[in-house]
C-alpha cells in the first residue's frame, strides 16, 4: 500500500503531494520551486545550529535549493496542522509532559 508524501512549499506556502516520496529532481506543483530542500524539511529551523534540528546532518550552504541531504524529511502539511506546525506548543507539550504533577 502505497501513501502519498505532502510538502509545504517554503516559498509559495502551498501543498504538493508527491507519490511515495520526494524526489532529488521534485519541484512544488505551484511555483516550481525546489521541493527536497532544507527550507522544506521538518528540520529545518533558523535558530539552530547550521539552522538544522538534525545533528548528524552535513552543512547545506543553500538551503532553498534540491540537495541530497540523507536526513530530509518533508515537513508535511502545515497549514492544515502536520507535524512542523507549531513547533513552539510540541516544545511546550513536551516540556509539560516532562514535569507533568503526580
Amino acid at each position: 500500500m502505497s501513501s502519498s508524501v505532502v510538502v509545504t512549499c517554503f516559498s509559495c506556502h502551498k501543498t504538493t503531494s508527491f507519490p511515495e516520496r520526494v524526489g532529488f529532481r521534485a519541484e512544488c506543483e505551484h511555483c516550481h520551486a525546489d521541493a527536497r530542500c532544507c527550507k522544506n524539511c521538518k528540520f529545518y529551523d533558523v535558530k539552530a545550529y547550521n539552522e538544522c534540528r538534525e545533528p548528524s546532518a552535513e552543512v547545506v550552504q543553500v538551503k532553498d535549493r534540491s540537495n541530497r541531504c540523507d536526513y530530509f524529511q518533508p515537513n508535511g502539511d502545515i497549514a492544515k496542522g502536520g507535524p512542523a506546525a507549531d513547533p513552539k506548543a510540541d516544545l511546550l507539550s513536551a516540556a509539560e509532559a516532562l514535569f507533568k504533577k503526580k
